[in-house]
């Protein structure tokens, strides 16, 4: 069995929120570790964001309870009236999350059957109590700059067999690996990474760190174009000269792939390639025609793939992130 990070910040956050609600002489202690239990998240910026939610839908929760409670009294139909009310309200104001936590406290109040300055400090405070432990516990989160970096050497890596691939069919040799599944394979890294940047971008408080999201959203929009290059080499029935040319390209595009690369030098071949293309004779049959338009398609979608790596390096040259991770 394994206990992973979370559960044991969560048994010893409720541990020490109970423990401390009972030396501060508050009532109903128990309520701070269950508050605490309800507090820790995935990320800080979760954690945080969560405890404002829950303070805030806290004093509107007593607020709309005393209301009821001096009009109908103590009972049932004064804790149902108030549930009426606050529940569309803390819709509305979208602290949904503090709608269990904060009607807890309130049924405090009807337990004692008191509206005295004690009991709403008392319930604030275990509010105070439960939600700081869970912030507090959640301001330690593990570094994941060494995850991101293996998922990114998993995603180019897989980007380069694929352009090799590209490479094989422009040249009509063998293709020993199945292209549908590299690039399958692709979108799920991408997917993953994607939960990974988001998570590690909420866990940075202060720092930015943008850097991750904007790869892994470059990568992605690589992808829908990678999904159009192999629809093009499939379609060709017929290769002209310029295949085996671009098949060359293509290999020093997987060859040089990586993260650090500005892709200038590629972009300036696949332009020449381009300008030789338009020079070249018009084919001589729909065939031909059908492939060199298939060709020019492929190298166009090749030169927008490099152009959204270029962009994004320089996008982020001057980053200090960048800058960090590049050293590393």
């Amino acid at each position: 069995m394994k206990i992973g990070l979370r559960t044991v910040k969560t048994a010893v956050g409720a541990t020490l929120a109970i423990l401390i609600a009972e030396w501060w002489g508050l009532e109903y202690a128990v309520s701070a570790g269950l508050i605490t239990v309800l507090s820790i998240q995935n990320t800080k910026k979760g954690s945080i964001q969560l405890a404002i939610q829950r303070v805030y839908s806290t004093i509107i929760a007593l607020t709309i309870s005393a209301i009821f409670f001096l009009l109908l009294g103590f009972n049932a139909i004064a804790f149902g009236f108030y549930l009426l009310v606050f529940i569309p309200i803390a819709v509305r104001l979208k602290v949904t999350d503090g709608i269990v936590v904060s009607s807890v406290l309130v049924t405090h109040i009807l337990v004692e059957q008191s509206l005295s300055l004690f009991w709403f400090t008392n319930e604030m405070l275990l509010m105070a109590v439960g939600a700081g432990i869970g912030i507090l516990l959640n301001l330690y989160m593990p570094k994941m700059d060494t995850e991101l970096k293996v998922q990114r050497q998993k995603i180019e890596s897989v980007m380069r067999q694929i352009f090799f691939c590209f490479a094989q069919d422009l040249k009509r040799e063998p293709v020993y690996l199945d292209e549908k599944k590299l690039i399958k394979q692709l979108a799920e890294y991408l997917t993953e990474a994607n939960a990974q940047s988001k998570r590690h971008f909420d866990n940075q408080l202060f720092a930015d760190s943008r850097y991750y999201i904007k790869y892994i959203d470059m990568r992605t929009v690589q992808l829908r174009v990678i999904r159009q290059m192999n629809l093009s080499v499939r379609q060709i029935s017929i290769l002209t000269d310029h295949a085996g040319k671009m098949a060359s390209l293509v290999e020093k595009t997987a060859l040089s792939l990586s993260e650090q690369n500005p892709a200038e030098d590629l972009i300036a071949d696949v332009n020449v390639m381009l300008a030789d293309f338009r020079k070249s004779d018009l084919p001589k049959t729909r065939e031909e025609f059908e492939g060199r338009a298939l060709l020019f398609q492929f190298l166009g979608d090749l030169r927008y793939l490099l152009e959204l790596k270029r962009d994004f390096t320089k996008q982020f040259a001057e980053d200090k992130e960048l800058v960090k991770i590049n050293a590393s």
